[in-house]
C-alpha cells in the first residue's frame, strides 16, 4: 500500500513558502494546495485517508494541522476565527526555519503546559484530534440528524429558505437553498451532503453536476471523506458549472468557526472542545 512520503516537520518550511506565495495569508485550501504543488506530492498520496475506517480528512491534511500547529506555538504563523492563516512579524522575516530547533521549542513550551505525550517521538494528540473525534461524532448522527445539521450550518453560512429534499432518484440532491450576498446578490443552490467515509471521485461530480443543471445557478458537494485530485478538477472544468466541494476537514473547520456543537478555549494553546450532546439534539 502507498505511504505517504512527507512527514509533518519537513513540510514546515513548504507552509511558510506557501504562505509567502499566496501573499502572506490563505485558507487551509490554498496552503494544503500549494505544499502539493512546491514539494510535488504524488496524487496517490494526496488520495489516502488518515483513518480510512473513519473516512474523513486525508494523511496530508492531517500532518499539515500539525505542521501549522507548531509554526503557531514557534510564533512564525497566527490564524483568524474565519480559518485564515498568516505569517505573522517573524514570519515574513523567516526565509527558512530549523526544523528541529521548532520541535524542539514547541514541545518545551507544551511541557510547561503539561501538554506532552509521554515519548517524545510520538506527536501530541490533544492539539488537533478534536478534528477526528468530531468526524467519528458526525459519522454515528442519524441521517435526518445529520440533514438538520446541514441546514443549520448553510443557514448559519448565509443561505436562506434552505429545505432539505433528500428525494431518492432525484440524481443525488439533498436540498436547495438561496445564497444572498450583501443584501444585493442572491444564488440558488443545489447541495448534495453525504457522510462518506472514503474520497469521493470525479465520476460523483459528474452526476451531481447532471441533476443540477438547469436548476439551480451552483452546486454544492458535502462530504465527510476526502475528494480526490480528478474530482476537485473536474469541479472546476472549463466549459462545465463550476461545483463548490467542502471536504470533512472543511466541514470540522466551518462548525468550529461557527461554534455549532464545537466550543474553543485560548490559553497558550488553543484547546477545542466537541460537545456530543449537542449533535444528539439534533
Amino acid at each position: 500500500m502507498t505511504s505517504v512520503k512527507f512527514q509533518y516537520d519537513e513540510l514546515m518550511n513548504p507552509v511558510i513558502l506557501a504562505l509567502r506565495t499566496l501573499g502572506g495569508s490563505g485558507t487551509n485550501e490554498e496552503i494544503n494546495d500549494k505544499v502539493a504543488e512546491i514539494v510535488n506530492i504524488p496524487s496517490e498520496q494526496l488520495e489516502i485517508l488518515h483513518n480510512p475506517e473513519k473516512g474523513g480528512i486525508t494523511e496530508i491534511e492531517y500532518r499539515l494541522m500539525w505542521t501549522r500547529t507548531y509554526l503557531k506555538i514557534y510564533g512564525i504563523i497566527e490564524n483568524s476565527t474565519r480559518g485564515v492563516w498568516a505569517l505573522t512579524e517573524k514570519g515574513s522575516m523567516t526565509e527558512k526555519v530549523d526544523e528541529k530547533d521548532v520541535v524542539r521549542v514547541v514541545r518545551e513550551q507544551m511541557k510547561k503546559n503539561k501538554q506532552e505525550t509521554s515519548s517524545d517521538d510520538e506527536e501530541p494528540n490533544n492539539l488537533v484530534e478534536w478534528q477526528g473525534e468530531l468526524l467519528d461524532v458526525i459519522l454515528k448522527m442519524s441521517p435526518s440528524a445529520f440533514e438538520r445539521l446541514v441546514q443549520r450550518v448553510l443557514r448559519e453560512s448565509g443561505f436562506v429558505q434552505v429545505e432539505v429534499t433528500g428525494q431518492s432518484g432525484d440524481g443525488g440532491i439533498d436540498g436547495h437553498g438561496i445564497l444572498r450576498l450583501g443584501g444585493l446578490l442572491s444564488f440558488h443552490v443545489i447541495f448534495q451532503a453525504k457522510r462518506w467515509k472514503g474520497a469521493v471521485g470525479a465520476g460523483h461530480v459528474r452526476d451531481f453536476r447532471g441533476a443540477m443543471v438547469g436548476r439551480a445557478d451552483k452546486g454544492l458537494l458535502i462530504t465527510t471523506g476526502a475528494f480526490t485530485k480528478d474530482a476537485i478538477k473536474e469541479s472546476t472544468r472549463d466549459g462545465a458549472p463550476a461545483i463548490d466541494l467542502v471536504d470533512g476537514d472543511q466541514l470540522v473547520e466551518k462548525l468550529k468557526q461557527l461554534s455549532l456543537g464545537v466550543s474553543t478555549k485560548k490559553i497558550e494553546v488553543e484547546q477545542v472542545t466537541v460537545d456530543q450532546k449537542w449533535f444528539l439534539s439534533l
